[in-house]
């Protein structure tokens, strides 16, 4: 591997107009591509082997036109103080609306509160349905003008008019976030190389990367069925770790310059020792990413091939594109230690020789081992210890920031209607193979009526058929609630008695159920992928690091860290530990998604952290180094590399804090803590001081399978070669 890459980057150096214009024709034709594709609208949302989707799609076969899924906006009318929705005036308005409503192409159907039984019992709030013929995320932004412009037209009337339901949806703007992140990460680089043109590549790099994956995934759009949530995580993971893989070149090639080898030969050798760990830190990150598909929701598979293509975008051009820059470069790129004139190189150094501060944390770790280890468990075990409180589910517009319309319309149907009326729930009969359909209609009814927390049972509609047929049933719980779910279960165990007795299905769905079973499918993927990306990635380790208990304590580290991380999101959010600091204006339990996702992300980002960081170590140890001498030598060579990598992630992910989206707030916070505490404490205090404990024995690998392992020569022993007449580098003393 590291001979063969060693070739590759002395061959970009030298042919770099041709790797240059390779990869500016690979951005112009994915930008062509992406301008010229058609519009493509967001993607379909399913989750197949659910009851809440299999009821679905029974009502779009049994219901033609209905749109089961299509989206649903509830337009909620108030009136002035000390009047009623039932005035003569206010009734008018509200009429005039409901037929503005119905206008739209996309409108299936609009339900005019005085005949659909939709005002509250003292006679101030009323709401419109409206149902739409496709989803919420297909829906035209031309269908959501309309639907704000007739609210407007009420509101100028004098009503309080707001909007609930999913027809408003949009994928939460974070282009702004993005360029805080750019702009923090380039002067994050120009502090660690002391270079602005140094620091330039891998912001270029990146962005490059990310363009083409982006692009790519736009043409691709309307053919996959890709929305704009899959380009965000692309584009969010690919300027994540394109910045550090060029940054761990870059380094490297400054590092092989300081020992007085030429820039060509630098390059590869850069190439050939940061770029193995490149090549498999970045097939950590794919695994991850790509094992996303085993959660078996399509959208979410898509997202995280989509994002997988892009990060193998990125190591391809820090492998390539990187030494080519470097060639363009020249003498401008200076070694390690030395700076450019315009950041104050050339100044004599107050203290020349003295180690730097890699060294002297890593010096100080390996002679206070257990002190540091129990520290770092103990703090990390105290973070984690939330997570036992960890409660999970969906956003509903319960949890919208107070300032938006959606939640306003929340409050004034809780206040109206009660809580549960804002997540009914849809129950399906689907007595095709009964002898007696009605009789099975009325009998569900009837027993779901005698349930607890059952406010409205509404008389079952059936289709024109006569075998199938709906039921509402609204809870007196709100939809995120325990009480909700355990309704739902107990409709559905309800619903397995019927089916004996009348020869009936009952299903239970709608957005309330949906997000309950989207849950429950998250969870149960949880630990099958957790053993997966784990697992997979533990026998990858092995064949880089060549040792067993390694790769077991980058695993273990790794897993503490993101249950620290997880119990910090729910001390904020399901807490409200610091929400005026966070900004947390409703908490509730912790986004489904959120734990899988973490995984997910995090675990590639911290196999980076622990490949860059160890194989410096690994190269030290096989090159005569004693175990202890290694640890310092990483850190001298790579701590300032990840420290400079960690800060540039937390302030990329910290950005997306500011979003008025809780669950955008709550990916952006969970993802920065949790490189916070793998990066600094499990990566640079608890992995070297378990290290300095182990000894020799970190590097052990049975005999048996150091045969059957393939030489992948990550550390680049096989480079040595061609300097075997330079001296050996000076050993640090421990």
């Amino acid at each position: 591997m590291a001979t063969f890459l060693y070739k590759l980057g002395r061959l970009a150096f030298r042919r770099r107009h041709f790797v240059a214009l390779i990869w500016v024709a690979l951005l112009t034709l994915a930008g062509v591509g992406a301008a010229s594709a058609p519009a493509a609208g967001n993607t379909s949302f399913s989750v197949p082997g659910t009851e809440a989707q299999k009821a679905f799609d029974l009502l779009e076969q049994r219901f033609p036109g209905m749109s089961a899924d299509g989206a649903t906006a509830r337009v909620v009318f108030k009136a002035p103080g000390g009047e009623k929705m039932t005035d003569h005036d206010h009734k008018a308005t509200v009429e005039k609306t409901v037929k503005e409503l119905g206008r739209g192409s996309e409108v299936a159907s609009v339900a005019d509160p005085y005949t659909g039984h939709a005002v509250s019992k003292n006679g101030t709030i009323a709401y419109a349905s409206v149902k739409y013929k496709v989803s919420g995320m297909e829906l035209e932004d031309s269908s959501k003008d309309a639907l704000k412009e007739a609210a407007q037209h009420a509101r100028d009337a004098g009503l309080t008019v707001e909007i609930g339901g999913d027809a408003l949806s949009a994928a939460p703007k974070t282009g702004s976030s993005e360029v805080i992140g750019i702009a923090i990460a380039a002067v994050v680089l120009v502090i660690t190389f002391g270079s602005l043109l140094a620091a330039g590549f891998p912001l270029l790099t990146a962005i490059i990367g990310v363009g083409i994956g982006v692009s790519t995934i736009t043409a691709l759009a309307g053919a996959l069925d890709l929305g704009s949530t899959t380009s965000t995580l692309a584009s969010m993971i690919g300027l994540a770790v394109g910045i550090d893989y060029a940054l761990f070149i870059v380094s490297r090639y400054r590092a092989e310059l300081a020992e007085g080898r030429e820039r060509e030969e630098a390059a590869g050798r850069a190439v050939g020792t940061a770029g193995s760990a490149v090549v498999f830190a970045g097939l950590t990150v794919v695994i991850a990413l790509v094992g996303l598909s085993v959660v078996d929701i399509p959208m979410l598979t898509k997202m995280g091939i989509a994002a997988a293509g892009t990060v193998a975008v990125a190591v391809l051009i820090a492998l390539t594109m990187i030494p080519a820059l470097l060639g363009y470069a020249g003498r401008r790129i200076k070694p390690t230690g030395a700076k450019s004139k315009l950041l104050g190189g050339g100044r004599t150094p107050k203290k020349p020789g003295r180690p730097n501060m890699g060294t002297r944390w890593a010096s100080f770790v390996v002679r206070r081992p257990v002190a540091v280890l129990l520290l770092g468990v103990l703090g990390l075990g105290a973070a984690a210890i939330p997570a036992a409180s960890l409660e999970l589910g969906l956003p509903d517009d319960g949890s919208q920031p107070a300032s938006t319309t959606q939640r306003r319309a929340y409050d004034l149907l809780s206040e109206g209607f009660g809580p549960g009326f804002n997540g009914p729930l849809t129950v399906v009969v689907d007595a095709k193979d009964s002898a007696h359909p009605e009789k099975a209609f009325t009998e569900v009814g009837d027993e779901i009526k005698g349930l607890k927390d059952v406010v409205t049972v509404t008389p079952a509609l059936a289709n024109k058929a006569g075998d199938t047929a709906t039921i509402t049933v609204v809870p007196g719980s709100k939809p995120s609630s325990h009480t909700t779910e355990d309704l739902v279960h107990a409709i559905r165990g309800k619903g397995a008695d019927i089916a004996e007795q009348t020869d009936s299905k009952v299903l239970v769905t709608g957005s309330t159920a949906m997000n309950i079973d989207v849950s429950q499918k998250l969870n149960d993927a949880l630990l099958p992928y957790l053993a997966l990306v784990v697992g997979l990635a533990f026998l990858l380790l092995i064949v880089v690091f060549r040792s067993v208990l390694v790769p077991l304590k980058a695993a273990l580290g790794f897993l503490l860290s993101v249950l620290a991380a997880l119990g910090a999101v729910v001390a904020v959010f399901q807490w409200g530990w610091l929400f005026s600091l966070m900004n947390v204006e409703q908490t509730g339990p912790v986004m489904s998604m959120m734990p899988i996702f973490m995984v997910g992300v995090v675990f590639g980002l911290a196999m980076d952290y622990e490949v860059f960081l160890v194989t410096r170590m690994r190269e030290a140890f096989v090159h005569g180094e004693t175990p202890s001498q290694a640890v310092v030598t990483g850190f001298r060579h790579g701590a300032r590399v990840v420290t400079a990598a960690a800060v540039i992630m937390i302030a990329v992910f910290s950005g997306f804090i500011g979003s008025t989206e809780s669950m955008v707030k709550m990916i952006g916070f969970g993802l920065a803590i949790a490189v916070f505490f793998d990066a600094f404490i499990v990566r640079m205090a608890i992995v070297p001081a378990v290290l300095a404990l182990l000894g020799r024995r970190a590097w052990w690998l049975p005999k048996w399978l150091d045969r059957a392992l393939p030489n992948v020569d990550v550390e680049g022993d096989g480079l040595r070669a061609p300097s075997a007449g330079e001296e050996e580098r000076e050993l640090v003393r421990v």
